[in-house]
């Protein structure tokens, strides 16, 4: 059983008056997560939203990581791109290395990268995509963690390389057979109950497994549980997944300070 866990949330999905969450989902957010994964302007996210989320984040004790993504502003980075992989890992670094610059503006830096949407999801198997996001990654900041899914290539890549990695699972996303998430706007892809929420993360955080949507039972090694801000209903999935965990006796704690 785990005695701890991190909890963290993307964070700053907006560009200027625009904002894909619930109004005020950030900061009442930062009050419960202990991991804020900050857009870095390729699928959202401008430099006020990143140094706003950075500040408070700062403020109340919780990790900052650059949310990567592709190049994707008006598909919101879900959708699939063929970025030929040195294309890629500079993308990667310019993302990092902007919000590395504006965390420094109001005293905070950044400790870990994850990437975000298609991306995350592509570099799970895709071998050339993985290795060019851990270049990226690498030539900015070595000592940065990656954040990915158990098994994933781009943590291995990733460990080849000597980043740290981290395991991750959602507790408000569905999970196939396999361990992979449900594809997005397909049955079960979205776990917006709260109490159902909570159910799951006390299962990852203590019995490292979760059931899959065709009653499955998947078994994963998650040092990090996620939830998102855009999932309807995020800040009270939050919380009870908060309150169950300690209630479970597992403390939240940064994974990647």
């Amino acid at each position: 059983m785990a005695t701890h866990i991190d909890l963290n949330c993307d964070l700053g999905e907006g560009y200027g008056p625009w904002s894909l969450g619930e109004p005020g989902a950030d900061d009442a957010l930062l009050s419960v997560v202990s991991s804020a994964n900050v857009a870095c302007g390729f699928h959202a996210g401008d430099p006020s939203i990143m140094a706003a989320r950075c500040a408070t984040a700062l403020a109340r004790g919780v990790a900052v990581g650059a949310h990567v993504s592709y190049r994707d502003l008006v598909g919101f980075g879900r959708r699939r791109l063929d970025v030929p992989p040195g294309e890629l890992a500079a993308e990667v670094a310019y993302q990092v290395g902007a919000l590395q610059a504006v965390a420094r503006t109001v005293g905070a830096r950044v400790g870990y990268v994850k990437p975000h949407g298609a991306l995350y999801n592509r570099v799970v198997r895709d071998e050339e995509q993985a290795a060019a996001v851990v270049a990226g990654v690498a030539a900015v900041d070595p000592t940065l963690a990656v954040v990915g899914l158990p098994g994933s290539a781009v943590l291995r890549h990733a460990r080849d390389a000597g980043l740290r990695t981290v395991t991750e699972a959602f507790v408000d996303r569905g999970y196939l057979a396999d361990g992979t998430l449900v594809p997005r706007g397909s049955a079960g892809a979205l776990v917006t109950d709260p109490d159902e929420a909570a159910g799951r993360a006390v299962r990852m955080a203590t019995e490292g497994t979760v059931v899959a949507v065709d009653g499955t039972l998947v078994r994963l090694d998650a040092a990090s549980l996620c939830v998102h801000s855009d999932t309807p209903g995020a800040v009270p999935v939050a919380r009870a997944v908060r309150a169950a965990l300690e209630a479970a006796g597992v403390e939240l704690r940064p994974a990647a300070a």
